[in-house]
């Protein structure tokens, strides 16, 4: 019997929680400003640091630095942030994000590759948007989209070789793709919600 491919099913289960996202993030917008990107890096953060805090405690899987050297999304958000260039928000008091769940329903390591399979192919997806935006939103740097000028490439077929390696059997594979439908699911939930708070955006 031929082995399930745990790629193609890591793809079935995030597919349509994928298209959902990209039509409602907010550099989803037609026009996007560079509001539209301190209200997507303002979600972004929300969701990223429970998920960041929650990796470091593990040492083995997807965190084994032997397997996949460390590279937390959270400082590029926050220079970015940070940055002068990007607008201050005209009420920050109307700037809600909801609080994100707690990090997570397991902990295995499968369970985890499904997760860092969301966090890592975040970084295709910056890449694209780095290249649609750049011009319009200069001079800001744009490091989060950028990945501080290293090419997300050669990490993500890295990531993919020892993703292979490491979930083989049915159980594996199901526990990855919980992984990643959670992760997937949680975005969802904090832009939806960010969406009913009214966040404003400024030019």
């Amino acid at each position: 019997m031929e082995s399930p491919d745990i790629l193609a099913a890591l793809r079935e289960t995030t597919s349509s929680r994928h298209a959902v996202l990209d039509r409602a993030m907010p550099l989803a917008q037609d026009g996007a400003t560079l509001g539209h990107y301190r209200a997507h890096l303002t979600l972004l953060r929300h969701w990223l640091a429970p998920i960041e805090a929650w990796q470091a405690r593990f040492a083995d899987g997807p965190q084994d630095p032997a397997l996949l050297p460390p590279a937390p999304h959270l400082p590029s958000i926050d220079a970015d942030l940070a940055d002068p260039v990007l607008p201050a928000h005209p009420d920050p008091g109307s700037n809600h994000v909801p609080t994100p769940p707690n990090w997570f329903a397991a902990e295995d390591a499968a369970y985890r590759w499904g997760v860092s399979y969301v966090i890592e192919g975040s970084r295709l997806g910056g890449i694209v948007l780095y290249r649609r935006l750049a011009e319009r939103l200069a001079p800001h740097p744009l490091r989060y989209l950028h990945g501080d000028g290293v090419p997300p490439g050669p990490r993500w077929q890295q990531f993919l070789r020892v993703l292979r390696e490491h979930v083989r059997s049915p159980a594996a594979i199901a526990a990855a793709c919980a992984g990643a439908a959670d992760a997937f699911d949680s975005l969802i939930a904090l832009q939806r919600g960010a969406a009913i708070g009214s966040v404003q955006v400024a030019a």
